[in-house]
Parts: structure tokens; sequence; C-alpha cells
């Protein structure tokens, strides 16, 4: 009888319950869930099933600096996982310890890895940037040798310093006396790109003319860039349907992929051509011909386009991208401006007399690569922000097995490890606790630019895959900036909103209004005995 009553009175409760009482019950336990594993687990929040997909979301208006903080809240080191059933699951780090193991120590173990390389695939194809094992060692030992040569290193000195005044100056010159801001992101990024093109290809683009045209070639490696990138949004079952079925991203992707890849294997046959017509191409000093020069049987058309095309990707965001938050961290800090332009005119001053050309112009001021090199403290400044802005914020390697880190977390075979380099750069255990400050001077000692470990600055990446392009990009951010700020003050429009894009590289999200007024001192210093 009891047990009869006591099955009546439940028919009737549950008779009672509704499907938004159910709801309201599920939704609890998976808050309570939610709530238990961030109160037992390290860093973000994880959702049951969905992973850390809800947490970044409601950040992705601030997701670096959200990273930041739950960075320094684990102490260094958390575990993520995303959608159930997706297969991403790893670390993020930004311990520097971790990171040499990582990318030198144990570097064998954590490559690009297949997800790295398939987002990449129809771009880059098996270009360096996209390249690992043997593929990989065979174009860095093509890179090492032919980037280094005394051959490629004074041409690509030489593009720098053309473009800069020949292009760049004349631009700022005409928007200074129309009294017009311009967006000084899209202004670098087409100096990079033209800039990029003639160091690869011996091709100038006429990105950077006057009257900042539309450039087809230009617009379409952008636009395959952005598409690429936009895979790495996405689950990858969404970002395949649509490349199945050819709608979306996936269909523009293919049509500006098969315009970049036309150009570029017009440029390689075109030249190929030329070295026959001229046994050889020693006239030539772009990066395409000395390595055609160099006849490596390795070097099929589709390698060196590969390897161009590459190129230009690694070589245009970043330099863009960094000369654009440099230029916004001087206009926030004057002192800085103040202390780099005492060093330019320092390094003027120590020529035995003022060589203005045959025009008799300012324009042919141009700074001597020993010049640039007394440039310490603008070395220093420009590292800084780079330490503050890096141009790559986030990177990540696959683990092809398990293994330890130095700080004793455990890693799984096909962990995705990532590393803030942003957060890095905001982390006290790393550089102190003025690590939010822009101090150039953290970089000198006694008058002299000192570097850092690549470990704890990993801007340039580290380890074997070091960025062969260092050295280069440092001599044209010094060219750039060093020929701008003897001419200009570039002052940002006092109401423009500044913040990162959320993309593999750090795009301001609304450009950079800006705009060149003449220098004084300039002046003086041109009619100066």
């Amino acid at each position: 009888m009891g047990e009869a009553a006591s099955m009546e009175a439940l028919m009737k409760a549950l008779k009672g319950i509704t499907l938004s009482d159910i709801a309201i019950s599920l939704l609890g336990l998976f808050i309570f869930s939610s709530i238990k594993n961030k109160m037992t687990s390290r860093g973000i929040m994880m959702w049951p099933v969905l992973g850390c997909l809800p947490t970044v979301l409601c950040h992705m208006h601030e997701v670096y600096e959200y990273v930041t903080s739950a960075v320094i809240e684990a102490g260094g080191t958390f575990p993520y996982r995303g959608i159930w059933m997706g297969g991403a699951f790893g670390l993020v780090t930004v311990d520097p310890a971790n990171i040499e193991y990582m990318l030198k120590t144990n570097f064998k173990n954590y490559p690009k890895g297949k997800y790295y390389r398939e987002r990449f695939s129809e771009l880059l194809g098996d270009g360096i940037f996209n390249a690992d094992d043997e593929v990989w060692r065979d174009q860095r030992r093509a890179a090492s040798a032919e980037m280094h040569s005394a051959r490629f290193v004074e041409y690509s000195a030489k593009t720098i310093e053309e473009l800069t005044h020949n292009k760049l100056i004349k631009l700022a010159e005409k928007l200074s006396m129309d009294g017009r801001s311009v967006d000084l992101q899209d202004v670098f990024l087409r100096f990079t790109f033209d800039n990029i093109c003639m160091a690869a290809f011996g091709v100038d683009p006429g990105c950077l003319a006057v009257d900042l045209p539309d450039v087809p070639f230009a617009r379409a490696f952008e636009h395959a860039t952005e598409h690429s990138l936009f895979r790495f949004t996405v689950p990858p079952f969404v970002w395949k349907a649509m490349r199945y079925f050819q709608v979306g991203s996936e269909k523009q992707l293919k049509e500006t992929v098969k315009e970049v890849h036309e150009f570029a294997e017009k440029t390689v046959l075109t030249r190929r051509t030329e070295s026959k017509k001229l046994d050889g191409l020693s006239h030539l000093s772009d990066l395409l011909s000395v390595l055609m020069e160099a006849h490596n049987p390795l070097y099929s058309d589709k390698f060196l386009k590969d390897f161009c095309i590459s190129f230009i990707l690694a070589g245009r965001d970043t330099s863009s991208v960094a000369l654009a938050w440099f230029f916004w961290l001087l206009d926030k800090n004057p002192t800085v401006e103040t202390r780099i332009l005492d060093e330019i005119h320092s390094v003027l001053k120590q020529r035995d007399s003022l060589n203005l050309g045959q025009m008799g112009t300012n324009y042919n001021i141009v700074f001597t690569p020993n010049e640039l090199k007394k440039m310490e403290y603008l070395q220093a400044a420009l590292s800084e922000s780079l330490r503050l802005y890096p141009s790559v914020p986030l990177d990540f390697k696959e683990a092809l097995a398990d293994d330890v880190f130095p700080d004793g977390n455990r890693i799984k075979k096909g962990a995705r490890i990532m590393y803030s380099i942003y957060s890095m750069g905001r982390m006290e255990s790393i550089w102190g606790k003025d690590c939010g400050e822009f101090k150039p001077e953290r970089w000198m000692k006694e008058g002299k630019f000192v570097s850092e470990s690549q470990f704890k600055y990993a801007v340039f990446n580290a380890g074997p895959r070091l960025c062969l392009g260092k050295k280069f990009a440092y001599n044209q951010m010094k060219m750039v900036t060093a020929s701008l700020l003897l001419r200009y003050s570039v002052c940002v429009d006092r109401d423009h909103p500044v913040m990162p894009k959320l993309t593999t590289t750090l795009y301001m999200k609304n450009g950079l209004r800006v705009r060149f007024k003449p220098r004084s001192s300039f002046a003086q210093l041109l009619a100066a005995p």
C-alpha cells in the first residue's frame, strides 16, 4: 500500500512538470557544471560540450587582453579544449622555458602541423611559411644562403631607400600640402607590399603612387590572405563544406588565389625566358633571380612560385602593422619622439657636410646603412613597440607525440600549443612591474642597444624558425621612421578609435588616421652652415 501511494504521488508530481521546468533545470546544471569547472581549473572557463568557444565569443572584442588576464591568473600556462568532437585541445603558455623547449630543444616534436598547413594550402602551397620537415629544411637552406648573399642584401637595401624617398616622402609632402588626413596603416601596407614584391620578384606593383591607386594583384593578395585566415575562425566542417559547395568566402578564395598564382607563375616564366635569352640573370638581384642563378635542381618553377608568395606574405603585413603601432605610440609618448629626433640629428651632424644632391631638395637627404645602424635608441623604440604590439600576437604548434614541458605540464599527441606573444609582453614575471609601459630605455645599456632572449621576446619567432628577414625588417622600419620623423610630425586624429583587430596579424581595426605636419627643426637643419 505504501509503495502504491508513493508511486501515485510521484506520477501526479511528474504531470505538473512542463518542458520549461526541464529546460530551467538543465540550464541550472549547465551553469553549475561550468562554475564548478571554472573553480577547479586554471585559465579560461570551459563549458560542457562547447569547450572554450562561448568564453572566447563573449570576450571577442577584447580577446588578447582576456587571454593575458587568464594566463597571469593561471601562473603562465593553462589547458583548453574546443567543441566536443572538434578535436581541438592543448595548452596556452607564455613561459619562456616552455617556449624554448618547444621551439628549440624538442623542435622536431612541434611542427606547424596539418591544422595550420591545410588552412593556407591553396594560397601558399609548399612555401616556406607553410612547410614542415624536409620541404621546410630545403627552403630554409635556400633562403638562408641567398637572402644573406651580398648581392641580395645590397639590392634589398636599395629598394627600401628608393621606395622611401621616391614615393613615401613625396606622398607625405602632398598630403601635408593638402592638409588631408590619411590611413597610415593603409599607406604602410602599400609601402611594404611594393617593397617586398620588388625584393622578391623584382616587380614594383605601384601601390604607393601619390593617388593611392587600386592595384589588382595587391587587392587579390589581400583578399586571398583574409579568406585563408577566415578558416581559423570557424570549425573545419564549416569552411570545408563551403569549399565543397564553392560558396561564400571559399568561392572568393579560389578566385583570388587563382589571380595571385597567375601573377607569380607569369613572373617566374618571364624570368626563366629572360635568363635563357641573356645566358643568366647576373644583372638582376631580386630574390627570384638570385635563386634561379643558383641552378639548384630543387628549384622548380612551383618551388620558386610558392617560395616568393610566402616571402611576400611574411614581409607585407608584419612590418606595416608594426610601423602603424609604432607611430601611434610615438603620438602618445612625445618624450620618446624627442629623443629619437635628437639621435637622428646627432647622426646627421656627424657628416662632414650635408649633401643635398643634384636636385638641391630635402628629399635627397638619404640615410646610409651605417647611419641607420648608429640609431640605437630608434631600434630600442621599435623593439619596445613590437614587445607591446607584436605583429603576430598568437602562434601555435602541434605535438607529434606525448611529451612533458619544463613546467611539468603533460602534452598529449595532437595537442595544439598556443603561445601568446601579445601576453608575454605584459607579464611582470618576464619584463618587470613596468611591463605595461612603453619604455625603450629597457633595451639600452650604456648608450647601446642590447637584445633580449628570443624565447622571452618571440616577436620574430625563435629557434630554427627564427625569422630570416629580421635584419631586413629592422632596416626597413628604421629607414621609414627616420626619414619621416626628420621631416614631419605624424599627428594622430584626436577622435580616432584605436584597437586591435582579431586576425592572425595585429591590424588596427579602424586603421590609423593621421596628418603630416612639416617640422621647423628640419628647415633649421637645412639652413645650418
